[in-house]
């Protein structure tokens, strides 16, 4: 086999799972460590640099980096990397200061931005500094997009919704809120050198043709519009009974909402099995805690009317069944169908894009899901002024993603508007830096331990369900977080392996706590792979081969179980390994 490629920076980068995973690539140990050290305000910052909205996505993200953290090789439960940003943002104090600071010299520029979520916000934050005209256009009262219509305030207080949207808008963006764009034409008649378009996936599925949808409609609503309708004070009660549909996050904020509103008995009632519903398994958890039954593996039959009202629904039992190619079935039981009383439906079955105002005579294609056809490098539409990010350009993802799409279509629409080919893009920065202070010491925590994670407090239940606006978590206090911080095993400190140094002692192998290291001869990757101490069995994870030494074996390290804990490197007489610290930034506007 040949030797790893070292010196290509996206080999470190993907041993950095948290960041790897991570949709914007959040430095995730850096500004660990930083909270480690009590500099709150500092990992606001690198974390605002990166995913945008601290304090929000310290409450809300999906977490796609947590399933990727290092912490679950020593035990199950992975560092609590989204409540670490809430660190950050709790006890970060005044950081106007470090924002950056306008007015900006103008480049005579001017970008539109339809819809003001998370995607466009994102571009604006990356545009703004460089001298562009910033518009957004929003049918909401504020900015924040489906962060604000659709998320809970007892997930995510208005405050800190606020503050972070204005960290944004008060960088000179020119706003028009409860202002509904009906024509993409008549944007683009206005002259824009640019069009970004982060509309989401404003319109929520329905049963249209279930039995009884038309007869009972008064009683039945889509669930994103119902949570609007929450969120903005037109609504203010529901019925006592109330079943929810759906088993993904939204499902979750409906049943939850429900409770605070009137509703007693709050079912939930998914056509898939408990443990494969979209739902994250914490928001299963907290709409349980608060007295939520969720019933699976069920599939609704009807509505029931009696007397001109909603009576309940009728569902049939089904069971999954698996083909040899892993693909589901979800066949009825036999099983007697299964009445639920309701006295109102909220239907959280999934969401889809609508684009009724994007005239089909632009030379905009869609495709046969009347999808935009977007670019998924460059965010760029067949029509090459206007680009698409968040739920808009590939259908519904999370905040996150959202941000991700932002950051890299503000590139692409920046290297357009100078007249530059927007598919040529500068490589990410990176950097590798020693972390060694002595013999021995090195600039990070380096001490595996067994730590468990700890618990996120929260308000008492007999207070949050009387009060709609009452945030749940309390988030860590500062002892906590710096406990939880030190679990992290800083996996973007690299082991970096000198084969001219190494004298083949074999004193690393012996060290090492995971057996990760291994000196053998070289073969194929898969015979090599078995050969090690523990045979590397994930594929999906690169092994590292370093060049022949003198004796004519290699040395192979598994990243699949190293801790990086730098044993090897302490206890190396001849600094063959060393410890370094990768620093992977990717490709923003403001980097070119």
């Amino acid at each position: 086999m040949k030797p790893t490629d070292t010196q290509n920076p996206e080999y470190y980068h993907k041993v950095v799972d948290c960041q790897y995973a991570c949709p914007a690539h959040t430095p995730v140990p850096h500004y660990i460590r930083l909270i480690a050290a009590e500099r709150y305000t500092e990992a606001y910052m690198v974390n605002w640099e990166s995913n945008v909205f601290p304090g929000i996505l310290g409450r809300t993200c999906d977490r796609p980096c947590e399933p990727a953290c290092r912490r679950v090789r020593v035990e199950e439960e992975p560092v609590a990397i989204c409540r670490l940003k809430r660190v950050a943002a709790d006890n970060k104090g005044d950081v106007r200061q470090h924002m950056p600071q306008g007015p900006f010299p103008s480049n005579g520029k001017k970008i539109a931005l339809i819809g003001g979520g998370p995607a466009s916000l994102t571009v604006a934050r990356d545009l703004a500094p460089l001298g562009y005209e910033i518009h957004l256009f929003d049918e909401q009262i504020a900015g924040g997009g489906m962060m604000r219509s659709q998320i809970p305030a007892f997930r995510l207080p208005e405050e800190v919704l606020n503050e972070e949207v204005n960290h944004i808008l008060d960088m000179g963006i020119h706003t028009q809120f409860l202002t509904y764009v009906d024509s993409l034409k008549g944007v683009l008649e206005k002259k824009y050198d640019a069009v970004f378009v982060g509309t989401g996936a404003p319109r929520g599925k329905d049963l249209p043709k279930l039995p009884g949808r038309q007869e009972a409609d008064a009683f039945i609503h889509i669930g994103i519009e119902w949570l609007a309708s929450v969120a903005f004070e037109h609504t203010h009660k529901i019925g006592k009974k109330v079943i929810v549909l759906g088993g993904g996050n939204t499902a979750m904020d409906c049943c939850r909402t429900s409770r605070r509103l009137g509703g007693e008995q709050v079912k939930v009632v998914v056509r898939s099995p408990f443990s494969t519903m979209k739902a994250s398994p914490w928001e299963k958890e907290d709409a349980m805690h608060e007295d939520v039954e969720i019933y699976d593996n069920h599939v609704p039959l009807s509505f029931e009317m009696a007397d001109g009202k909603l009576a309940g629904m009728m569902f049939q039992k089904v069971k999954a069944v698996y083909d040899e190619k892993g693909k589901r079935q979800l066949l009825p039981t036999g099983e007697q169908d299964v009445f639920i009383e309701a006295d109102e439906v909220l239907i959280a079955i999934g969401q889809e894009n609508s684009f009724p105002w994007i005239e089909r005579d632009l030379g905009l294609e869609f495709d046969d899901w009347e999808m935009p056809i977007v670019d998924k490098v460059t965010f760029q539409s067949t029509v090459p002024k206007v680009f698409f990010g968040g739920d808009a350009a590939f259908g519904p993802e999370n905040v996150i993603t959202a941000v991700a799409h932002g950051h890299q279509a503000a590139v692409s629409m920046h290297l357009f508007c100078e007249g530059k080919d927007v598919r040529q893009r500068p490589a990410p920065y990176t950097n590798l830096m020693s972390t060694k202070m002595g013999i021995h010491e090195w600039s990070y925590d380096s001490e595996v331990a067994r730590d468990t994670r700890y618990a996120v407090p929260q308000a008492a239940k007999e207070l949050t369900l009387v009060d709609r606006k009452k945030e749940v978590e309390l988030g860590f206090d500062l002892p906590t977080g710096f406990k939880e911080a030190q679990r992290c095993l800083n996996c973007d400190v690299q082991t970096v392996f000198k084969e001219d140094r190494c004298i083949e002692c074999d004193a690393c192998m012996d060290i090492c706590p995971t057996s990760c290291i291994t000196f053998t001869t070289n073969e194929n990757e898969m015979d090599l792979r078995q050969k090690l101490l523990v045979p590397a069995e994930n594929l999906t994870q690169d092994i590292l081969v370093s060049d022949t030494l003198k004796t004519g074996r290699v040395m192979v390290k598994d990243e699949d179980v190293c801790l990086h804990c730098g044993l090897c490197a302490e206890r190396c007489p001849t600094s063959a390994w060393d410890m370094q610290k990768f620093f992977y930034s990717v490709t923003k506007a403001s980097s070119l």
